[in-house]
């Protein structure tokens, strides 16, 4: 079962079938053969296969439901495409084809929008990875995958880097049943959240303020200077610095 849950997608995972290697076998030839019954048959026989590899992915915040549905498309693929001929096990085929399946949803589906230039790379990097861990029994390094596609490693390591999921500053990173390590205690720089938080608002309404009023409150707040000293350095008078500095810091507190 996924995460305890008894029904997923309107299925009962507890009466889900399992099929042994050789019934698998059986029908896939049979639908080789023309039996329209057998894929179906596969199909239901295999989705415990799904639910296994979207336990995965279940610390990503998708809903199940949806992952579950990418996954069987990803199920019916590799039923289609799988090779009996080939001295392997079907979940063996199949669990590779389930995840990048989903993989891929997951990649599309990402708020960080990347070129599709570097996408193609990036799924061409990925096809040939697979390849190359189901002939050399072992995951290839970036060496080795830029090789076999022809780039540069740079090339390749971007293009892995641009689709990778993007990590939360929350997301925990270790526990030991007491208080929890998040990333950002692992990138802290010995302020707490809330200031450099209000420096960026602070930055960011400083930003909306002109040349001049960003001098005058540079000066004011910054370095200290009274406002005679400031009307002196920037040649205006001293009314005018109060009436500005005035007007800088409403706009600065309706900003922050």
């Amino acid at each position: 079962m996924y995460g305890n849950k008894v029904e997923i997608c309107g299925i009962n995972t507890a009466s889900l079938p399992v099929l042994k290697e050789k019934e698998k076998t059986a029908l896939l030839r049979q639908m080789r053969e023309g039996d329209p019954t057998a894929r179906e048959k596969l199909i239901k026989g295999n989705l415990r296969l799904v639910l296994s590899v979207i336990q995965r992915f279940s610390n990503r915040g998708e809903n199940p439901d949806d992952l579950f549905q990418v996954g069987c498309i990803g199920l019916m693929k590799a039923i289609d495409n799988f090779d009996t001929g080939l001295m392997v096990k079907f979940s063996t085929y199949a669990v590779p084809m389930i995840t990048g399946e989903i993989r891929r949803y997951l990649r599309d589906s990402c708020p960080v929008r990347v070129s599709r230039s570097l996408k193609d790379i990036a799924y061409r990097a990925m096809q040939m990875r697979e390849q190359l861990t189901e002939k050399l029994q072992r995951e290839p390094g970036v060496g080795e995958l830029a090789e076999a596609l022809s780039m540069d490693k740079q090339e390749v390591v971007m293009a892995l880097e641009s689709i990778a999921d993007p990590i939360s500053l929350y997301a925990p990173v270790f526990s030991d049943g007491g208080d929890t390590i998040y990333v950002m205690d692992q990138i802290s720089d010995g302020q707490d959240d809330s200031s450099w938080i209000e420096e960026m608002s602070i930055r960011d309404a400083l930003a909306g303020l002109s040349e001049r009023e960003r001098r005058i409150i540079y000066l004011r707040f910054f370095q200290g200077k009274t406002q005679m000293e400031v009307s002196s350095e920037i040649g205006i008078s001293q009314a005018q610095v109060s009436r500005l500095e005035k007007g800088a810091l409403a706009k600065v507190k309706g900003e922050v």
